[in-house]
């Protein structure tokens, strides 16, 4: 049976939504080295769909997110021989970072390690408010490792350096109040929440969209100057486009149209 479930939903002419699903509920979605290489396949795979609008990427049932890495099998790796693990940790990030459209993570429940640095790889993180999160390898005897590092854009270093040097766990208004996430629902508008930045993205103009996408991955390895004019570029080849003319053609009539 597949780890990772895809689900695509067609919007017609707007295009698609894929929602990916880790189905392990039964170990609160843990991961493992075997599905996190699934992971970062099926990210990859479900990107290169033309037509791709957002991707929401969740974990099955209510209790967790995201596991992250599973503890038993990583009791058994040796000295020196354990680079498989965290190598496919930012693998799966970086599927995730790289994908051409915005990730939405739904969050329902726990979300721990590995499972929080693939939620920092997402765009957007919407949780539930019963969630707990946290970063706990220094308690099992490892650092913080691969993706944590986008922490400190999220969390600041302060709260970052708490996360990974006590291993304690924050509720979600903490991590709400930390901006570790940009929505907190109860468990039964946590869907509302998501369409709701679902549809704002598919209602936008989709090259457009994807050009965010890859311009807010230049600002975050680009110096204020170098952005700024990456920037204009990207604004310079957006005009004219026939995106542009419609989108802003129905604006200007919308705006001319005389009220009844």
């Amino acid at each position: 049976m597949s780890l990772i479930l895809v689900a695509v939903e067609d919007r017609g002419e707007t295009g698609t939504v894929a929602h990916v699903t880790v189905n392990n509920a039964e170990q609160r979605n843990a991961l493992g080295n075997a599905g996190k290489r699934e992971l970062a396949e099926t990210i990859e795979r479900v990107s290169d769909d033309p037509g791709l609008r957002v991707i929401v990427l969740t974990g099955a049932g209510d209790r967790s997110f995201i596991g992250g890495a599973n503890v038993k099998e990583m009791s058994t790796f040796s000295h020196g021989h354990a680079s498989e693990g965290p190598s496919l940790t930012h693998r799966a990030c970086e599927a995730i970072r790289r994908a051409p459209v915005p990730v939405i993570a739904r969050i329902n429940g726990y979300c721990f390690g590995a499972g929080l640095e693939i939620a920092a790889s997402c765009d957007m993180r919407a949780a539930v408010d019963t969630a707990k999160f946290g970063m706990p390898e220094v308690l099992f005897g490892l650092p913080s490792g691969m993706e944590a590092c986008l922490l400190p854009q999220l969390i600041g270093w302060g709260k970052t350096r708490e996360l990974v040097f006590t291993g304690r766990h924050i509720d979600a208004r903490e991590a709400m109040d930390s901006h570790l996430i940009e929505r907190m629902v109860p468990a039964e508008g946590l869907d509302d929440a998501v369409d709701e930045w679902v549809n704002a993205i598919v209602a936008a103009g989709p090259k457009a969209i994807r050009a965010q996408k890859e311009l807010i991955r230049d600002w975050e390895r680009m110096s204020i100057a170098d952005a700024v004019q990456q920037g204009i570029r990207a604004v310079a080849a957006a005009h004219g486009t026939e995106e542009t003319q419609r989108l802003m053609g129905a604006f200007v009539a919308k705006r001319s149209k005389p009220k009844a």
